[in-house]
């Protein structure tokens, strides 16, 4: 209520109790009036109470929620179900115009305002996570996959000769099919083994530069969060590299967000050298719902470029989710999150490592990846790939999901081209490995259950067993971290 409203009400309620109503109101407002003036995540997060008001006042300033609105043409926010209608918050025109995914709807001022904050509220959190000189982002409604193809399509019109991206390996789908999706030829540069470590090959990235030519490359597409014994890419000589010959680079920071190492590099990166733009999951790096990615760079031009590169309106729903998260969080919440990931990631490594110990293995030195863990599995190796096969199927049943058991020779085609030793990011890495990593949003019972799980299961196999029952139920507690379960690859 306004203030003759309030003013109002003391005819019918006593005037102290309505004052101190009005006040109670007051620091709702006023928290909301820090965030249109700062643009910035608040430093405490919100009850969800100040976050509904604030959600219920913004869409009542979209034409779909106006008392008196007669709509006549044919994108009116009509919504036949109520509780989508609900679920939604009754924000249903969408963000963007069919030109510019940035731009203001005329039918919808409160969508607008939402998008507006959504992406100067990720800025900042972008800022306080390590990369403090980046210039502009914004929130698109895909996954990472498809927002990599939409930079490289953003290139395409300023580098018309190009017909190659320039890719040191990473054994992840999506990536390289946002590369063929957008029509152009991935030059897979093979990784260099250095210890247990995968790391890039900078003599054979600029070997490929030389011999391709740089007009003809539209951009080096490097990576900073990776399964382990892939490390993140030597970002700041990369970035070097693209500025000497005058080639954009874009990184695929999917996960990286929660990794001040990863920050790290594309902080440094984008002062020595270039890069032109780096993407990340909303899922994978603010606990949210698979759908949403950010777009950020350091020239705001270019990312503009970006955004008006997609075409027709956007859902608001990614939007919505990361705002009502990073409100509800404040970036001290977020930070505490970061914090105990990387505690989270002691522990895990700490348990692995004993448990890869006591039963002949070992923990594979990967000190430069900050999310991901590999153990070796030459025991089970040695009795063939059924084995290896079997214990991932044992975990997936067990409920322990996201560990990936990866083989020796295993191959796949992802669109028509042949990748040896898949998964493990290499023709021919020294040994199997099971892979397990300390994401945001991790529990110490994550880390317990998963070992004791583990064990059992490397137990039951030695002894020519299938590890018995899968545990009754699941867990009764919340599930905080995004997990992705992916089951043994064919060989």
């Amino acid at each position: 209520m306004n203030g003759e409203n309030f003013s109002l009400s003391e005819k019918v309620v006593s005037a102290s109790y309505i004052r101190q109503g009005s006040q109670a109101r007051r620091s709702h407002e006023q928290l909301i009036r820090r965030l249109l003036e700062q643009g910035k995540c608040p430093e405490e997060g919100w009850s969800e109470s100040t976050i509904e008001l604030f959600l219920s006042e913004l869409a009542v300033m979209d034409s779909n929620n106006f008392l008196g609105n007669c709509g006549v043409g044919e994108r009116e926010g009509r919504v036949a179900s109520s509780l989508v209608a609900r679920r939604h918050y009754r924000l249903i025109h969408g963000i963007g115009r069919s030109g510019d995914i940035a731009a203001i709807q005329p039918k919808a001022a409160g969508s607008s305002l939402l998008n507006k904050l959504t992406n100067s509220v990720v800025l900042d959190v972008l800022k306080l996570s390590g990369v403090r000189s980046v210039a502009s982002c914004f929130v698109v409604p895909m996954a990472t996959g498809m927002s990599l193809t939409l930079c490289f399509l953003t290139l395409r019109h300023r580098r018309p000769k190009a017909r190659y991206i320039v890719w040191p390996r990473i054994d992840q789908k999506s990536c390289f099919k946002a590369m063929i999706t957008a029509g152009f030829e991935p030059v897979v540069i093979q990784n260099l083994l250095e210890g247990d470590e995968l790391r890039t090959d900078l003599g054979a990235v600029e070997q490929k530069i030389q011999e391709l030519g740089p007009e003809n490359i539209l951009c080096v597409h490097s990576t900073t969060s990776c399964f382990a014994p892939r490390v993140p890419d030597r970002l700041e000589e990369l970035a070097t590299m693209c500025a000497k010959y005058d080639v954009p680079h874009i990184v695929n920071n999917a996960y990286g967000v929660q990794a001040s190492k990863c920050m790290h590099l594309i902080q440094q990166g984008a002062r020595v050298g270039r890069i032109d733009a780096f993407v990340q999951s909303l899922d994978k790096n603010f606990m949210v719902p698979v759908g949403g990615a950010i777009i950020a760079g350091f020239d705001e031009t270019f990312i503009q470029e970006i955004s008006r590169m997609y075409p027709g309106r956007a859902s608001a729903s990614p939007s919505l989710d990361v705002l009502i998260t990073l409100l509800a969080l404040g970036a001290s919440g977020y930070k505490k999150l970061l914090s105990e990931r990387k505690d989270m990631y002691s522990l895990l490594a700490q348990e692995l490592k004993a448990l890869a110990s006591s039963h002949g293995e070992r923990l594979l030195h990967t000190p430069h990846n900050p999310v991901s863990l590999a153990m070796s599995l030459d025991a089970l190796q040695a009795r063939g790939n059924t084995a290896l096969t079997q214990l991932g199927s044992m975990l997936f049943t067990r409920q322990v999901s996201g560990a990936r058991v990866v083989p020796l020779g295993a191959e796949q085609t992802v669109s028509g081209h042949l990748f040896r030793g898949f998964m493990s990011h290499s023709d021919s890495y020294p040994c199997p490995y099971l892979n397990a990593a300390s994401a945001i949003g991790i529990t110490r019972e994550d880390v317990a259950l998963s070992i004791k799980r583990l064990d059992k299961c490397l137990r039951s196999l030695k002894k020519g067993g299938d590890g018995g029952p899968p545990p009754r139920g699941s867990h009764s507690r919340r599930t905080t971290a995004r997990t992705e379960i992916k089951s043994p690859p064919s060989t």
